[in-house]
């Protein structure tokens, strides 16, 4: 892998690139999401965004995250439009898979340190090996599938408030999607190789990511809302009968 910084300090993404993809979006960064496994699109779901907002201030308050299931509105924004389009230039049979609507304010904030996310929600348990631990987050049930399942998925951020420097943007190490999965002694080491890209945006902006990304962000410094709708996406079943819970 090449190295991209011989430290772990963020640094924003780089300038526009001049191609766009099959759905029309140009992408804003010179992030190549099979090589870094992230894309940045600005402005790509902002014709739905007054619609995603309604969503949001419905959903319940001063909750740092907040799983989204069971909503016919946000069902029908993510059948079709700008959403599905964009996620089918990754995944062309994906449907999604779990929804959820981080929020950090004045109210919620909290740090978090590098990870990659390593667990998916179903609608039941079943004894299928491979598939461990089971955890219960909010009455919702997640296990830890085999790492080819998070290898084969694609996460959607879509920005309901804009993230500058000062509002906790996401940082990602590019590159580490093609890590597998990183044992926790070694991640220090695997961003340190990968470097480190803090992922800006706009009200409206969508990042990519390739599901099994390390990534990490701080505690927001203002005082200001920092809303995102994030949207993990499968585009095969699970083994043994399990089922993704969907939304």
């Amino acid at each position: 892998m090449p190295k991209r910084s011989d430290g772990i300090e963020p640094r924003p993404a780089g300038a526009a690139t001049a191609a766009s993809d099959d759905a029309g979006f140009i992408p804003a960064s010179a992030l190549d999401f099979a090589r870094d496994g992230a894309a940045f699109y600005p402005g790509a779901a902002a014709s739905v965004l007054p619609d995603l907002l309604a969503l949001a201030n419905a959903a319940p308050q001063n909750r740092a995250g907040t799983r989204l299931q069971g909503d016919p509105a946000l069902t029908r924004l993510l059948a079709d439009g700008p959403i599905q389009a964009l996620t089918a230039t990754y995944l062309p049979d994906a449907h999604p898979v779990r929804a959820i609507l981080f929020e950090k304010s004045s109210l919620t904030n909290w740090s978090l340190g590098w990870h990659q996310d390593r667990t998916v929600a179903v609608r039941d348990r079943r004894d299928v090996a491979g598939y461990s631990p089971w955890t219960l987050k909010q009455g919702i049930l997640h296990v830890s599938p085999p790492f080819e399942v998070i290898e084969r998925m694609v996460t959607l951020r879509i920005h309901l408030d804009a993230v500058p420097n000062d509002n906790a943007p996401l940082l990602i190490a590019p590159g580490s999607h093609r890590l597998g999965l990183v044992r926790e002694e070694d991640i220090s080491t695997a961003v340190g190789r990968c470097g480190v890209i803090a992922c800006l945006a706009k009200a409206g902006d969508v990042w990519a990511y390739s599901t099994p990304i390390l990534h990490a962000s701080a505690a927001s410094h203002g005082q200001r809302r920092r809303r995102v709708l994030q949207v993990d996406y499968a585009a095969g079943p699970l083994d043994g009968g399990l089922e993704w819970l969907g939304i």
